[in-house]
């Protein structure tokens, strides 16, 4: 196996301060020159560190790659071993358990220390010794400042901060040039030399690896090559067809970004081949793991599975600990220098390739106190953040020339029948367009009609909204709702709009979601003129709490969210997948979207990309895709656009009618009691026969 060499010249010039912090943590011997309550974090935190150098040597030299399973696994499962579920409880990575030992004022920047630290198992085996060196030297800085008998948490939080403030240049560098820089080949070097039949494979990239990598590689891998080269097809092709879709030129683009998770490196391969034939090289870059590019959003790049759900929450926001807005100036200043200099690369790029996975157990965080989490003032430093970021991104990569594809597949945590799901699941991605284009035009044709649309729920379903939709000014030539194929939103099945806010009501209610990983139960959300006004939901007995979850991980922090997208899905092949194997909650947000009706907080489809003209099959341009706040973009960008995007589904088997509403008075029936009735639509309801209604 080749050893991944795009540092090599690097690294050079740092091995001598990578040796002399290396010597230094060895030479710590179960920290007796540090007052007596940091004496166990010390231990323990060398202790991990050992291990990381010992794991440098291991790569650096050739010998990982003559271990077997078994040693490799059982190597992988010492590395993460301190934040697993079984052993977290009494873990310096658990904020509760950091507080409680060191104290909370102490606690909060040691755990985050600890966190930060555990970044270097990936790094090791990157073979990157300018993180590797930078963290090590930050452990040193804490250990001389703990050494002292009056040193206080503010020393350390000083540290802290220097180190994200000062190393910018270099991580948000880094981060900004990866999703365009072939050259940062690692994961791809490992999917396009690596044996794949040899499932050893999967230890060479650093994450945790769970049976589920494991078994969806095995099952892969007894696919004959023609079923592997269709399913990447499938994906690459849709890639493809937005452009084409789109009216965007493809020719001029170099590069585009492949985001997915490990086990499906067999697909991958094939599809780095075949976007190569269309001109495209593939960039491959890791999930974020330190505090400066994690993200609350979810983890964006590849990753293996997740030691522990319940520690990625905990360390979702540590960089509050040191946010302000000079770090914001910073970061910001530093993208741009690095879009300036690499602004034909970024302008060649085309856009991502996302395969997402579906199937494991949903999870619902403990919320903790002692976690990191924003002030009032940080919060509006940080969507000002957030929202210059955004700006400067489309500045040098307009959202109107680029594209995206998502797909998604099961994981063998799903249970049982997890073969018959994923062959399943690869037949609700290839169903017929034709005959979706024309049933999807009858829809269209009847909401062009109307002023408004109502939704109901049924049952314990508590919904009644209303949707007020953009007026046509020619009928002929134009539409409201966009004609959804199977393009660059894997499956085919929905027609969506960007409603009007003003006169856009009521309440959305679903029992139960599965939203960016997290479970939501019994979410409720309250609409007036668009803007969501209340919420809430039952995942804890504490209604407070449960705000606060929602505001942390739905609203992203915003006070409010405006109603972003109005869609009817209409894929009832993968609604009655979900719930032939009983699997319906576990559905992605990219399947489970197609199977009813659906409402997005946030920005609508079009944001970045509202001047980008758009036409419908049937040759009708879609002219609804922007709202109030998207209008701001000329004289306001700042507000124009939240930089969130969630959609929650009414499964049909909660939902009740969906009626267009005339400005004559007059009604038409989409849907009654959770079926199609609308004439020229009635053949989607051939799958429900399986189905209890």
């Amino acid at each position: 196996m080749k050893i991944y060499s795009y540092y090599e010249k690097e690294n050079k010039a740092l091995e001598e301060r990578f040796s002399l912090a290396s010597e230094r943590i060895r030479e710590i011997n179960k920290a007796s020159d540090v007052p007596s309550q940091y004496k166990d974090y010390i231990a323990k935190v060398t202790s991990f560190l050992s291990q990381i150098l010992d794991t440098w040597n291991l790569i650096s030299s050739g010998r990982l790659y003559e271990l077997t399973p078994d040693e490799l696994q059982t190597h992988n499962h010492n590395l993460y071993e301190d934040i697993l579920p079984e052993n977290y409880a009494n873990s310096y990575a658990n904020p509760d358990y950091a507080d409680d030992r060191l104290g909370k004022a102490m606690g909060k920047y040691l755990c985050a220390l600890y966190a930060e630290l555990r970044g270097n198992i990936v790094y090791v085996y990157e073979q990157h010794l300018q993180y590797v060196t930078m963290t090590l030297e930050l452990f040193l800085e804490v250990y001389s400042i703990l050494t002292e008998d009056d040193s206080t948490p503010e020393e350390v939080q000083h540290a802290l901060y220097y180190y994200c403030f000062d190393y910018a240049d270099i991580i948000a560098k880094e981060r900004t040039l990866s999703p365009f820089t072939p050259d940062m080949s690692f994961a791809r070097d490992i999917i396009m030399n690596a044996d794949l039949s040899d499932l050893r494979y999967l230890y060479y990239f650093g994450e945790y690896i769970s049976d589920n990598e494991l078994q969806t590689a095995k099952y892969l891998n007894s696919l004959p090559d023609s079923r592997i080269q269709e399913i990447a097809s499938t994906y690459t092709e849709g890639f493809r067809k937005g452009f084409s879709v789109y009216r965007i030129d493809l020719s001029g683009k170099k590069t585009v970004n492949i985001r997915y998770s490990l086990g499906f490196e067999r697909i991958i391969r094939a599809a780095i081949i075949q976007f190569q034939n269309m001109g495209l090289s593939s960039c491959i870059y890791r999930t974020g793991v330190s505090m400066a590019t994690r993200s609350v959003h979810g983890r964006i790049g590849y990753f293996g599975a997740s030691a522990n759900k319940q520690y990625d929450y905990d360390h979702r926001m540590d960089d509050s600990l040191i946010f302000d807005k000079a770090y914001a100036d910073r970061r910001l200043a530093v993208q741009r220098t690095v879009f300036s200099t690499h602004k034909e690369a970024a302008a060649a790029y085309a856009g991502p390739a996302v395969m997402e996975t579906f199937g494991e157990i949903p999870f619902t965080p403990i919320e903790k106190e002692s976690c990191p989490r924003d002030n009032d003032k940080q919060r509006a430093t940080r969507l000002d953040y957030q929202a210059a970021s955004s700006l400067l991104t489309n500045e040098f990569i307009p959202g109107d020339t680029v594209s995206y594809t998502i797909i998604a597949f099961p994981v063998p945590e799903i249970g049982e029948h997890f073969t018959e799901v994923f062959d399943d699941t690869i037949r609700v991605n290839t169903l017929n367009e034709e005959q979706y284009c024309k049933i999807q035009t009858q829809i269209i044709n009847a909401l062009d009609k109307g002023e408004t649309v109502t939704v109901t729920g049924r049952g314990d379903n508590r919904t009644n909204l209303t949707i007020a939709l953009t007026p046509l000014t020619d009928a002929d030539t134009q539409t409201k709702f966009e004609n959804c194929l199977a393009d660059v939103n894997i499956p085919l099945g929905e027609v969506f709009t960007s409603p009007q806010l003003k006169g856009t009501s009521g309440t959305l209610h679903v029992t139960k979601s599965f939203l960016n990983g997290l479970e939501y139960r019994n979410l409720s959300l309250e609409f007036r003129d668009g803007i969501v006004t209340d919420y809430n939901c039952t995942n804890y007995d504490d209604s407070d709490k449960n705000r606060k979850y929602i505001q942390d991980t739905l609203l992203f922090q915003h006070e409010t969210l405006p109603m972003g997208e109005f869609a009817i899905g209409t894929n009832t092949t993968a609604y009655a997948m979900g719930e032939k194997y009983g699997i319906s909650h576990l559905l992605p947000i990219l399947i489970e979207e197609k199977t009813g009706p659906h409402f997005a907080i946030g920005d609508t489809c079009f944001s970045h990309e509202e001047e980008m003209r758009t036409y419908n099959p049937d040759g009708k341009e879609m002219i609804a895709k922007e709202n109030d706040y998207s209008r701001l973009r000329h004289t306001d960008s700042r507000h124009a656009y939240f930089n969130c995007h969630t959609d929650i589904t009414i499964p049909y088997r909660e939902l009740g009618d969906i009626t267009v509403n005339c400005g004559d008075g007059s009604q038409i029936s989409i849907m009654k009691e959770g079926r199609f009735v609308l004439p020229g639509t009635e053949k989607l309801n051939d799958a429900f026969t399986c189905v209890v209604p």
